[in-house]
C-alpha cells in the first residue's frame, strides 16, 4: 500500500489534549512498551474520527499492523468516553445558558434491509438516533448516547430524561414539530397548513432561532467517521461522546 503525507484539520492542543490523557492511562495500567508514543497513538485516533481513515489505511502510515490499529484507537475511544459528562452533570453547565436548542440526528450505518430497528422511516436508511443539545448561538454542549434509528426524536428524548432535566432546570427550549407533546419548556412551532396569521409569524421567528441548532449538527458531522460509521452499533455511543470531548477541548 502506497503512502503520503496529509494533514488534519485540529490544532495541536488537541493533541496535547489526547496525549497527555492516553499518557496518564499507560501509567495507570503499568505499560512499559508500545510501538507508538503517547503523542503518534492521539494522531493516529484523531485521524480516524477526523478524517474517517480506516484502520487499513492508518496501520499502513503509522508502521503498525491493523489490529495494532484497531486496538490503539480503541482504547483512545474508551479513555475520551469516560471524560464526557453525563446530562445531570452537563446540566450544571446549560442552565446558565438563556435558553437552549434541541434537535436529533441521524448518523448513517452499514446495516441491512433485515436490521428494522436501525431503519429510519424518515430518513429512509440505516442509522442511529443522537439528540443534541445546542446554546443561543448553535455552539454545541452536550449529545445523548445513541439509539436505534427507528426511535422518534420524542421518545428519545423523553427516553434520555431531557425533557425532565430541562424542566427542572426551569429552562426554555426551542425544538422542532417532532417534538409536539413534549410539554414542559419545550417550544415547538404551531401545525398545519390554514394557519392564522400570528401564528405563522410565530412559526417564522420560531425557525429564525431554531435553524441556530443546524450549527452543532455540522459541528457533529464534521468529524467524517460520524459520516458513515462502519463499527458495532454498541460501540457509536462511546464514539459520540469522544467526538463531544474533543470538540470542547479544542475550544
Amino acid at each position: 500500500m502506497l503512502v503520503y503525507p496529509s494533514s488534519i484539520d485540529l490544532s495541536s492542543r488537541t493533541l496535547r489534549y489526547l496525549a497527555g490523557h492516553l499518557s496518564s492511562r499507560r501509567q495507570e495500567i503499568g505499560t512499559r512498551w508500545r510501538r507508538l508514543a503517547p503523542g503518534r497513538q492521539a494522531l493516529l485516533a484523531l485521524a480516524h474520527l477526523r478524517c474517517g481513515d480506516t484502520y487499513a489505511q492508518l496501520a499502513a502510515g503509522f508502521g503498525i499492523g491493523i489490529a495494532t490499529a484497531f486496538r490503539y484507537i480503541r482504547e483512545a475511544v474508551d479513555v475520551l468516553a469516560a471524560l464526557a459528562p453525563p446530562l445531570a452533570e452537563a446540566m450544571k453547565t446549560i442552565q446558565r445558558k438563556a435558553f437552549v436548542i434541541l434537535d436529533g440526528t441521524l448518523l448513517p450505518i452499514d446495516r441491512i434491509a433485515a436490521d428494522t430497528p436501525y431503519y429510519s422511516g424518515k430518513h429512509k436508511r440505516h442509522g442511529m438516533n443522537i439528540q443534541v443539545l445546542a446554546d443561543p448561538f448553535g455552539r454545541l454542549l452536550w449529545a445523548s448516547p445513541a439509539l436505534p434509528g427507528s426511535t422518534h426524536d420524542l421518545t428519545a428524548a423523553r427516553h434520555h430524561g431531557i425533557t425532565e432535566a430541562l424542566a427542572e432546570a426551569d429552562l426554555k427550549c426551542w425544538a422542532d414539530k417532532a417534538y409536539q407533546g413534549a410539554g414542559g419548556p419545550v417550544r415547538v412551532p404551531y401545525r398545519g397548513r390554514r394557519l392564522k396569521r400570528w401564528k405563522r409569524r410565530h412559526n417564522t421567528t420560531h425557525a429564525k432561532i431554531r435553524c441556530l441548532g443546524e450549527r452543532a449538527m455540522a459541528t457533529l458531522k464534521g468529524w467524517r467517521l460520524l459520516r458513515k460509521l462502519r463499527c458495532s452499533t454498541n460501540r457509536i455511543t462511546d464514539v459520540v461522546k469522544s467526538v463531544v470531548v474533543l470538540h470542547h477541548a479544542s475550544t
